[in-house]
């Protein structure tokens, strides 16, 4: 098979003196960080959308670059993806992928040809993945590109277009399994609102929550045994989107029953436009028992919209890679790289070199992630902030063994009450910067 990026051979690790922009600095896939090869605890995965089909089309310009990969046809073209996808992967030692349906095959005029057409393509996906060693990571359905979404899939107002999403869902589900999948996402691109004046919310989020449902009880009828994830976003392309931020998510869940299959999967340009840290966002999830997977991109706080990134903020990889660190690391989860080349960086290359600098960014922060764990000073200030629950009063509120007529005669008896324990934040901050640039 003729290579699709022949100029470029395997990249590997040279170290942070290296000047070659084809070679990673600091991801060393083997070397032992926090108990685990670095390839074990960071999980790479590439995105389907965004490296094969993205063009670098935005909101005023059409695209810049030719994902066609050399396809004289339709069909041939989604072909071409599949191995230059592989190729892409297995030169930079990515191990996993994700996907959406029309990702990997054209849509067609009907659901039966979708089909069909994926039909035609899974074959060969698994031949490459066998070939290559290269695992699903998780896979899921398109339901708000196409002009049927407009008033959403699961939140639409036209039962038709309801029943043809899950007939989508299914099919995604079904390739997800055959695939090896352990993870399978709902992202509610449009499921949400403009105005209340034309929308039942009840029924909305009613309507979804069945649709969920109905998705675990036809996966888990078959086998699966991987996860569900909820991507939280909390707008674009909706004004108000039923997924917002992880805690409302959380809320959906557990009002609906879902919380004991489906867990979260953390976008950090979501976190951005939700007006949170992403660090915030995977705290909540793990702190619930929610944590699940990542996207791992970055946004531009001067922006008002999801620009996806590669991550390259070695200070919020790090704390990022803290939570990862704090909830045990992954399961079926993984680092997914949600992003796409800058528009203007167009050439077969600077994808290469937009996953080396995302790899290299994430090595450092699983890095500095595990020095502030060893070095201590962040949880034994923590630990010591909160040392007044660890006896007498404190003690007794977290045992759940006083009353708040017990609490009153207690504070009657405390007279004056001030606290002086101060949050330090900026030497907290300082070390932090100490553990990440110590030499």
């Amino acid at each position: 098979m003729t290579e699709f990026f022949p100029s470029i051979s395997k990249i590997t690790y040279e170290g942070p003196k290296s000047k070659n922009p084809l070679a990673f600095k600091y991801y060393d896939p083997e070397k032992i960080v926090a108990g685990k090869p670095m390839k074990e605890s960071l999980k790479f995965a590439m995105s389907y959308w965004h490296t094969l089909c993205g063009e670098g089309v935005d909101m005023f310009g059409a695209g810049t670059a030719d994902k066609s990969f050399g396809g004289s046809d339709e069909m041939g073209i989604y072909r071409n993806k599949v191995y230059a996808g592989f190729e892409l992967m297995h030169k930079l030692g990515i191990e996993y992928f994700c996907f959406h349906d029309k990702d990997i095959a054209p849509e067609g005029r009907t659901l039966q040809e979708f089909y069909t057409n994926l039909d035609s393509i899974v074959p060969l996906i698994k031949e490459q993945m066998k070939k290559y060693d290269i695992k699903l990571l998780w896979g899921t359905a398109n339901c708000f590109n196409h002009p049927r979404y407009v008033h959403g899939a699961g939140t639409s107002c036209n039962a038709d277009v309801f029943a043809y999403a899950a007939g989508q869902i299914r099919k995604a589900l079904d390739i997800t399994m055959e695939l090896g999948g352990k993870g399978y996402v709902f992202w509610g691109g449009r499921e949400g609102y403009e105005t209340l004046l034309n929308t039942n919310m009840a029924l909305e989020q009613d309507n979804m929550a069945r649709l969920m449902r109905m998705a675990v009880e036809y996966a888990r009828s078959k086998g699966y045994t991987g996860d569900f994830y909820i991507e939280p976003k909390p707008k674009e392309p909706t004004k108000h989107q039923y997924d917002f931020d992880s805690a409302t998510v959380l809320g959906f869940l557990r009002k609906y029953g879902l919380d004991k299959d489906f867990k979260l999967n953390i976008e950090a340009n979501h976190a951005t436009l939700a007006a949170h840290t992403f660090q915030h966002e995977l705290c909540t999830a793990r702190i619930n028992g929610a944590f699940g997977s990542i996207d791992a991109n970055q946004g531009d706080p001067l922006l008002g919209w999801d620009t996806d990134q590669f991550p390259t903020n070695v200070y919020d990889a790090a704390l990022c890679m803290l939570e990862v660190l704090k909830a045990g690391g992954f399961t079926n989860g993984g680092l997914n790289f949600d992003a796409k080349a800058r528009r203007a960086s167009m050439n077969a290359d600077d994808l290469f070199l937009s996953y080396i600098a995302g790899m290299d960014t994430f090595a450092l922060g699983l890095e500095v992630a595990d020095a502030l764990l060893q070095d201590g000073r962040l949880d034994e200030f923590v630990k010591q902030r909160y040392a007044s629950y660890q006896s007498g009063i404190g003690q007794a509120i977290v045992n759940g063994e006083t009353s708040l007529e017990q609490l009153a005669d207690y504070a009657l008896s405390l007279g004056e009450v001030q606290d002086h324990n101060s949050g330090r934040q900026e030497y907290l901050e300082a070390v932090v910067n100490s553990v990440m640039f110590r030499r």
